[in-house]
């Protein structure tokens, strides 16, 4: 029996979410100039052409990328409350999402640096620019509640500390202590101790206390 419109579709987007999703898991491993229309299809199960099909290329492959790092980005909920609740939540939120969001946040990281693909995060960037813009405001919001003399020096600041961390937590896997860094940053800013833990899955703090990727690697964290 032929497939109705509503079924093509949906075998359309699995395709293509398919695709996008094992261009993330080869980029983060691989970089971009180290990764293959070839080898993604592969992974991906699907024949070559679909790459042209849905995306037009591997620039637009990478392309979909970056645009999905940043829905990933503004997928984190927002918190409610205070300017120190609402604080405490950007800082929790972005944390909390390392786990799902680390291939994507790991490749994109590889694109930012890269000069044939930094153009290409620009060009996405300009496109959500308007949300960019919305969110930095909305935290600049929150330091002038809190008092801050310079609210967007204190937005830059923070959004660089929390990328730095997830740049730490992409090179040292579970073997960085996530949890001990958000402690830390909810005293930096002097926000009330967490009650909870970050994450249930989040392994224990080594007793020896040092920061070496063959850990990660040795205990397959990566």
């Amino acid at each position: 029996m032929a497939r109705s419109d509503e079924q093509n579709r949906l075998a359309r987007e699995r395709a293509r979410e398919t695709m996008l999703q094992a261009a993330i898991e080869i980029f983060s491993e691989r970089g971009v100039s180290g990764a293959s229309i070839a080898e993604i299809t592969q992974r991906a199960g699907v024949a070559q052409g679909l790459v042209n099909y849905h995306f037009g290329g591997k620039d637009q492959l990478i392309v979909a990328v970056i645009d999905r790092w940043f829905e990933t980005l503004f997928g984190i909920a927002q918190a409610k409350g205070s300017a120190d609740e609402r604080l405490a939540g950007v800082i929790d939120g972005a944390l909390r999402a390392t786990a799902h969001a680390l291939p994507v946040q790991r490749a994109v990281f590889s694109l930012q640096q890269q000069p044939t693909t930094h153009r290409l995060f620009a060009e996405s960037e300009q496109r959500h620019a308007e949300n960019v813009t919305a969110s930095e405001d909305a935290v600049r919001r929150m330091f002038r509640e809190r008092g801050a003399a310079d609210p967007a020096l204190e937005e830059i600041m923070l959004r660089s500390a929390l990328e730095g961390l997830f740049m730490k937590y992409a090179v040292y896997g579970d073997s960085f202590p996530l949890e001990d860094a958000r402690r830390w940053m909810h005293r930096l800013y002097g926000l009330p101790e967490p009650t909870e833990p970050l994450r249930p899955d989040i392994a224990p703090r080594d007793d020896d206390l040092r920061l070496r990727a063959s850990r990660a690697v040795r205990d397959g964290r990566r």
